[in-house]
């Protein structure tokens, strides 16, 4: 097939799908196209890399950056806080339940101070609270739920579609390793990045086909299963053909953690899922702590991970502070960094203009950069968000459960992948989560009875007030 021809499919099917998943009843703010947008950007390529113009991976792009992301990312983050504004009195009530979240960012900054470049850890950082800001406008949304479904449909039908366009019919789906193997990236521009969008989807997709199969039948409910299985049919086919095998084993995870929150034994019931969750979390730091080499058979990898042991063998002793770090975002801008690289390459990991930009493991990176303290606050974030999403349980199963499933993905992911740095589509969705599951704790989300009685088909006479204004 002429690439031409497969791009009018593509887009075709691309509007098919957002034609297939309308739902008429409900109604979402249009400023929930914010972090749609961003979302679209954090999970492909940046701005000026669509144009054509982004400077690649030296060392001065490092350092630099690019005016043209700066002022297009600037413009999106004034837009959504303009929104907020007009929706205080929600954001100060996640805001002020969530004071890890606001104290992960406060020291963020304070340690933007110790950078070896203090300017560039400061616009970081500023770039950083994106991820907050754009999850609040989705958790602010008049209906909240609503707005979570169509942020992962918009995401999905256009991110998903488009990679397999582009992995079949153009070079730009495909990058090349150091030593000249092939891998498929498909609208992103690096394979682990490919692998964690089609994560985060697939996740959001499957917990709506659990929410759609346990409502009542109409022609509605039909267009949407199409188009949601379509969906996760394309995540399945495509964490294949990324060979991601962390994305692939966290989606079994998460998943699987997701349905057992639908059954009878776990429905719910906080104290059995934590216990779940728990057991989930204790297994997989095991595995990792005293099984390495069979988690990585497991995962079809080496025993070490396909180098990442090396790697973390090599930089834990360059940190150049242990309990502070080196300044947020501030190590691989730092010299410290740049002997890594050079050792790298003399040891002929790889080549000299092929850079090493993060730690692969998300733990190891906020040790870099932020030091023990960095850890133990996101450490408490993770705590904090696990117990709220466990306590909107009993509030709100189907959309707790999702947060749930993200919440404890995030944990196993960055023992493999830096998850926690920003804009990381896993930490922008743990944001979302936590923020999600204190919006149901606090009131702010609520699904009345009468809510849940007509999505299961069951009538109920009495009558709670739903959506907060």
């Amino acid at each position: 097939m002429k690439p031409i021809l497969a791009t009018l499919i593509c887009f075709c099917g691309i509007a098919g799908l957002f034609y297939l998943d309308r739902e008429r009843s409900v109604r979402s703010s249009k400023a929930l196209w914010l972090p749609v947008i961003y979302l679209w950007l954090v999970c492909s390529r940046s701005v000026s890399e669509w144009l054509g113009v982004s400077s690649g991976e030296s060392v001065n792009a490092q350092i630099e950056g690019s005016p043209i992301d700066a002022v297009f990312f600037s413009l999106l983050l004034a837009f959504a806080i303009a929104i907020l504004y007009r929706r205080r009195r929600k954001v100060r009530i996640l805001l002020a339940a969530n004071w890890p979240i606001l104290l992960y960012f406060t020291y963020c900054l304070i340690s933007a101070s110790w950078s070896y470049y203090p300017d560039i850890s400061a616009k970081r950082w500023i770039r950083s609270t994106s991820d907050l800001v754009m999850m609040l406008v989705v958790v602010t949304d008049p209906d909240p739920t609503a707005a979570i479904k169509r942020l992962l449909s918009r995401a999905g039908f256009v991110l998903l579609p488009l990679s397999l366009l582009f992995i079949k019919y153009t070079d730009l789906g495909r990058g090349y390793t150091p030593d000249g193997l092939t891998v498929n990236t498909g609208i992103t521009t690096n394979k682990n990045v490919f692998g964690v969008v089609l994560l985060v989807i697939s996740i959001g997709t499957f917990w709506q086909l659990l929410r759609l199969w346990r409502t009542k039948k109409s022609r509605e409910r039909k267009n949407r299963l199409i188009a949601q299985t379509t969906l996760l049919l394309f995540c399945l086919v495509l964490l294949r053909m990324a060979d991601s095998a962390t994305s692939l084993a966290c989606f079994a995870l998460g998943g699987g953690l997701m349905f057992a929150t639908t059954l009878r034994t776990f429905r719910r019931r906080p104290a059995r899922v934590g216990l779940l969750c728990a057991a989930v979390l204790i297994a997989a730091g095991f595995a990792f702590a005293f099984s390495v080499n069979t988690v990585a058979s497991a995962l079809g990898r080496n025993s070490n991970l396909s180098g990442r042991t090396d790697i973390w063998a090599a930089l834990i002793p360059t940190v150049p502070n242990a309990l502070f770090g080196a300044g947020f975002e501030g190590y691989w801008i730092s010299p410290n960094a740049k002997l890594l690289w050079n050792a790298l390459s003399r040891a002929g990991w790889w080549h000299p203009e092929i850079l090493v930009t993060e730690a692969h493991n998300g733990y190891i990176e906020l040790y870099l950069n932020l030091g023990w303290v960095g850890i133990g606050i996101v450490v408490l974030i993770l705590v904090s968000g696990l117990a709220r999403g466990l306590a909107a349980l009993k509030r709100n199963q189907s959309l707790a459960g999702l947060a749930l499933a993200y919440i404890t993905v995030s944990f196993i992911y960055s023992a493999t992948e830096a998850g926690f740095r920003s804009p990381n589509p896993i930490w922008i969705f743990l944001l979302l989560s936590i923020l999600t599951s204190t919006g149901i704790t606090s009131g702010l989300i609520t699904e009345s009875v009468v809510q849940e009685g007509k999505r299961l088909g069951v009538p109920h006479p009495q009558t709670v007030q739903t959506n907060l204004a």
